[in-house]
């Protein structure tokens, strides 16, 4: 009887360690709900924002590194407003773009925030991976902020940093 339990103590233990999930930033969520079909934009203020993102980080040498998990946030500050985010590209550390996450406008309500993940297992964007975002606010109304929390828990240490986006100039 002891010996079934362990038996069954350890195949519980397997199925829980199987990972089934498909990469969700190669599939990412689905955007067409937060679609505008119409946004008149001749009375909005257009920007760009760049955002830093890694896939990975050397560790000892350039041969040694760490994979990591990135939740990318973009939060509208705004208690009254909504904003409109145009479009999010995602590219690699030599500037190719590898996706880009939608190309229509979306927006958020006020104080809403919607998060891309970067899985871990996604190792396409490097150590110099970037995102660039273009968006349009009401004149007098705050612009979007954009954020990374970069994670790995691998082992028994865990890492966790965190990067700002920065308005490009035009």
């Amino acid at each position: 009887m002891k010996k079934n339990i362990y038996f069954l103590l350890l195949i519980l233990l397997f199925m829980a360690c199987e990972d089934t999930g498909e990469v969700s930033s190669v599939n990412p969520v689905n955007w067409e709900t937060r679609t505008l079909k119409d946004v008149k934009a001749d009375s909005l203020k257009f920007g760009s924002s760049y955002l830093s993102v890694y896939s990975h980080i050397y560790s000892e040498t350039e041969h040694k590194t760490h994979p990591l998990t990135g939740t990318v946030s973009i939060r509208n500050a705004n208690r009254a407003d909504s904003i409109y985010i145009m479009k999010a590209e995602y590219f690699d550390t030599s500037g190719e773009l590898i996706r880009t996450y939608f190309d229509k406008p979306i927006f958020l309500k006020p104080m809403e925030t919607v998060e891309i993940v970067i899985d871990q297992e996604d190792k396409s964007g490097g150590s110099g991976a970037n995102f660039i975002f273009d968006w349009l606010v009401k004149p007098g109304v705050h612009k979007p902020i954009f954020e990374c929390v970069m994670i790995s828990t691998y082992g028994q240490q865990g890492l966790s940093f965190m990067t700002h986006g920065y308005e490009l100039e035009k």
